[in-house]
């Protein structure tokens, strides 16, 4: 099994602009079948039709589609880390601060579906991936538990575990945004009323005083 502190899965790099397409489709293809079956139900033959391609052409990127996975896996780190800086940032009210942590994790969700899917199913059976879904989690949970740090110096949520609090909030994010993006509701979610109402539970979680 690879590790995700390598290039894993990654046969050859690709030195045509043809083989960086087909790469690329089939890429598209293992995300679709991703999102509607999950990575463990979906098979190496179900990705290449979606691609209109043949299995072989599949191993001409990826050496499984475990290797497939942690090649996303590497990428996503880069792109989550990067979706947090928008969030510390300084001078947002607490309101701003609550929706921009939704908003956040919501977008997230929505354009890397299959990644989180894939190593949150993968995690389940697979150390690796469960250390790495670990990471992915540690950076909203670090975030969120300095919010309540903040909050608590002004006299809300005293008592509770701030990481603890922010484990609890990063959990019910995952599983709103799994079951909402998932398929499994029967029409296409609205992105601003999910975000509202995640931002609605986020900021009356933190932003709360005892007798109020």
């Amino acid at each position: 099994m690879p590790t995700l502190s390598d290039q894993p899965g990654r046969r050859n790099e690709l030195p045509t602009y043809r083989g960086r397409q087909t790469q690329a489709a089939i890429d598209a293809a293992a995300r679709t079948v991703v999102a509607r079956k999950g990575i463990l139900a979906a098979t190496i033959a179900d990705i290449a039709s979606e691609a209109g391609r043949s299995a072989a052409s599949f191993y001409n990127y990826y050496d499984s589609k475990e290797a497939m996975v942690a090649q996303w896996a590497l990428r996503f780190r880069d792109e989550a880390n990067e979706r947090a800086r928008t969030v510390t940032q300084h001078g947002l009210s607490e309101r701003e601060s609550a929706y921009q942590a939704a908003a956040a994790h919501w977008h997230t969700y929505r354009n890397r579906l299959a990644e989180m899917i894939s190593v949150s199913q993968l995690a389940m059976i697979n150390d690796d991936f469960a250390h790495h879904w670990a990471e992915m989690c540690a950076i909203p949970i670090s975030f969120i538990t300095e919010t309540v740090k903040r909050a608590q110096s002004d006299g809300y949520c005293r008592g509770d575990d701030p990481h603890l609090i922010a484990v609890a909030i990063v959990s019910m994010l995952n599983q709103f945004c799994y079951v909402q993006l998932s398929g499994a509701t029967p029409d296409d979610p609205d992105d601003q009323a999910c975000i509202d109402t995640l931002a609605n539970i986020f900021y009356r979680v933190v932003y709360c005083k005892e007798g109020r």
